[in-house]
């Protein structure tokens, strides 16, 4: 009988066991620790990774329950969650682009990390990111937003996604970081590398982003803002200290660095609010509020955790050897094309 018992008690210790521990509120008597100026100390390394969705598929209740978190977080099979590949279930991308015929295969499928965890807030299981409108989707957008990228798509339409260098994303071309990752707002991209470092100055507080090593400069003090006629790509960023809270304003963002392929407007106003609810987790709040753009503003809540570990230089920059490599391969290409030798 002894040995029966030792020998369960070796299975069940070398069987992988799932706990999640069903998180609680967070205290709202926590104090967070003030770095040498005095402020709320948001310093250090956090991430954003998540297996929530940006927005809330339709029918969903707001918050996961338990099970469903258990379900989506320890899948049954050999595939993990939210998997890179088209075998472990990623949409396949139809179509006759280098991107359609290659998905599922790129060799960066054995990097990707889309992360294993849903995002918690204050206890609850988050079915979405967007919180604001109530449906957890981004409200639709104005005629004259409509119109715009109807525009920019006829424009884009006279030339082949190959043709030349300013046709490849922002991205791409190492000049910002893939998705929205930098912000404004600061969003999981779904792919790797979703870390940040905060380091705060009393003047200024930098805020590093590790995919394609992005950084922002946001200014403490009364705003000074630029002229309209400048625009960075992550705009003009102005922060101050409502009690615990980084309230962060940004204006001035560029358009040709667009949110989710939408650009912002001359009226764009982003309003981030960092806020420390305990040692492992900043509080991280959006409001887009663009109404030249969308019929409404919105917005949303993502926690950020602390991540120990290191954030690594991502050594990208445009003109860099696989941008040029992509546009000789498109002109191979079109080499072998019937005809092509006539052109």
């Amino acid at each position: 009988m002894a040995r029966v018992l030792l020998a369960a008690t070796a299975l069940l210790m070398a069987a992988p066991v799932y706990v999640h521990a069903q998180a609680q509120p967070w205290d709202p008597s926590y104090e967070a620790p003030r770095n040498v100026w005095g402020q709320p100390d948001l310093q250090g390394n956090w991430t954003n990774v998540t297996l929530t969705p940006f927005e809330r598929p339709p029918g969903m209740e707001p918050v996961y329950t338990w099970d469903e978190v258990r379900a989506i977080e320890q899948p049954e099979d050999e595939c993990p969650p939210r998997p890179g590949t088209v075998d472990c279930g990623r949409p396949e991308i139809q179509g006759q682009s280098n991107e359609a015929r290659l998905s599922g295969n790129e060799y960066n499928e054995v990097y990707w990390d889309r992360g294993s965890r849903i995002a918690i807030v204050n206890g609850e299981p988050r079915t979405s990111l967007v919180t604001n409108p109530p449906d957890g989707r981004v409200p639709d957008r104005t005629p004259a937003a409509e119109s715009l990228l109807a525009a920019r798509s006829d424009l884009r339409d006279q030339f082949e996604q190959y043709d030349h260098p300013e046709l490849r994303p922002l991205g791409e071309r190492c000049i910002v970081s893939f998705g929205s990752s930098a912000g404004p707002p600061m969003m999981p991209n779904t792919a790797y590398n979703n870390n940040y470092t905060i380091v705060q100055g009393p003047d200024q507080i930098i805020i590093t982003a590790e995919m394609v090593h992005d950084f922002r400069v946001v200014r403490l003090g009364e705003p000074e803002p630029l002229p309209g006629h400048l625009k960075p790509y992550f705009g003009d960023s102005w922060g101050r200290w409502e009690g615990n809270t980084l309230v962060i304003e940004t204006t001035n963002i560029n358009p040709d660095h667009p949110f989710r392929g939408v650009p912002y407007s001359d009226q764009a106003r982003v309003v981030e609010r960092l806020t420390r609810v305990d040692d492992d987790t900043i509080l991280y709040e959006f409001t887009v509020d663009d109404p030249a753009t969308y019929t409404q503003p919105w917005g949303g809540e993502i926690p950020f955790e602390r991540f120990d570990d290191l954030l690594y230089e991502y050594s990208c920059h445009e003109g860099n050897y696989a941008l040029s490599a992509v546009l000789s391969g498109a002109r191979y290409e079109e080499s072998q094309r019937p005809g092509a030798e006539s052109r």
